[in-house]
Order: C-alpha cells, then structure tokens, then sequence
C-alpha cells in the first residue's frame, strides 16, 4: 500500500468516526419513531431485520444493522418458501431488484423509499465494518450468482473489495435501484479505485437530495 493510499484510508477512517457520531446523535429521535411504528405496524418480528451476512472489505463477512422493512424472515422466506418462487425467479432475473415486493410491510414502505432503514448501519461504521461512503454491500449468494451470470464483472467485484462497503455510494446517488447489476459493479470499481475523498464529498452532498426524493429507492 502507497503513503497516499494510508493517508486516505486514515483520513476516511477518522471522517467515518466523528460523522457517525454526529449523525447518530441527530438522527436519535427518527430512530426511536421508526422502532416503536415498526412494532406498531409489525408487532411480531423484530425492529432490526435479521439478514445474513455481507460482504466487506477483502471478501469477510460482517453483519449489517437495519431497520426492519419487510415481514419477519423475509430473506428466508424468499428462497425457502413455494409461494414466492416466482418472486425469487423475478428476484435473480433484475439483478437482485423487486419493483414491486409484497414482502415490504407499509412502514417498510416509507423508510426504504427515504433510506430511512439504512440509518443503523451508522453502527457498522463505528465497528469499523462500513464507511459513510463506499460500495453497497452486497449478500454472498448475490456476488457469486451474479458473477456467474456475468463473468466477465469479476475483476470489478475484485476491485470494489479493496475498500469498505458504504451506506451510500456512487451508485445510490447514479440511479440506485434503476442501476443494473453490470452498471452497479461498474460505479463501485470506478469509486474503489479512485480513492478520493472528494468524491466523498460529492457523493454526501448528493445522498441528501436523493434520500428525500426517494428517487430509484427499492
């Protein structure tokens, strides 16, 4: 690794820390509204979603933090269950993207449309799992299938894990859900390799006016 490239990832690093500390302190009082309307409205899962394992930095396995958005075992349910057989089929087929889940509950609705669900993952950036800013953090099974499906992405899926996955991204602020999986690898390599922190300031401008529109959310 080059000084310029420490340099970056100390400077990011310390960056991650205190904006996370800042933005968990403002965003307390929507965390506590989301959790009680997420019981409300779904009284029998839990207000975190229990998802597997993604993949971060260097290929390892971490546990991402999100609020709950869709019903209980929704991930199992998926792949596991004959009544959304289909879904899964439609699932695989749009790179990893429903436009329309019946899986999403109507307070999931609202907090996926605004991002609002991503906000736990401030939690991940502490541990040092995630950064504000990166690549989407991606399943095991969709990174494998998906480079099957399309080989010639593996060099790209390579590059993108040279860094830390990101609660948003060059790809969350070029389209997010509208992005198809080829383009998506594409935007998270390009970040990946670039390693600017500019780009992180462009990218955090930008990620406001997107979480507010909902624009491309799924």
């Amino acid at each position: 690794m080059s000084n310029k490239e420490k340099r970056y990832f100390f400077a990011k690093q310390f960056l991650d820390t205190v904006l996370a500390v800042i933005l968990l302190i403002i965003f307390s009082p929507i965390c506590l509204i989301t959790a009680i309307a997420i019981k409300i409205d779904s009284p029998k899962g839990p207000i975190l979603a229990n998802v597997p394992p993604r993949v971060g930095k260097k290929g390892k396995r971490f546990k991402i933090y999100k609020f709950r958005s869709m019903i209980p075992n929704a991930h199992q349910a998926l792949r596991k269950d004959p009544k959304f057989k289909e879904l899964y089929e439609e699932y695989k087929k749009n790179s990893y993207k429903l436009k329309k889940d019946p899986r999403i509950t109507p307070v999931g609705t609202f907090i996926r449309k605004h991002s609002i669900d991503e906000i736990p993952q401030l939690i991940n950036v502490l541990k040092g799992e995630m950064s504000v800013v990166g690549p989407r953090p991606y399943y095991f099974d969709e990174l494998a299938e998906q480079q099957e499906k399309h080989p010639q992405t593996k060099g790209l899926v390579k590059q993108m894990l040279t860094v830390k996955p990101g609660i948003t991204g060059l790809w969350q602020v070029s389209g997010r859900s509208n992005v198809d999986f080829k383009k998506r690898i594409a935007l998270d390599a390009q970040y990946a390799q670039r390693k600017n922190l500019l780009d992180d300031m462009l990218i955090l401008l930008k990620s406001p006016l997107i979480v507010i529109s909902g624009k491309g959310a799924s």
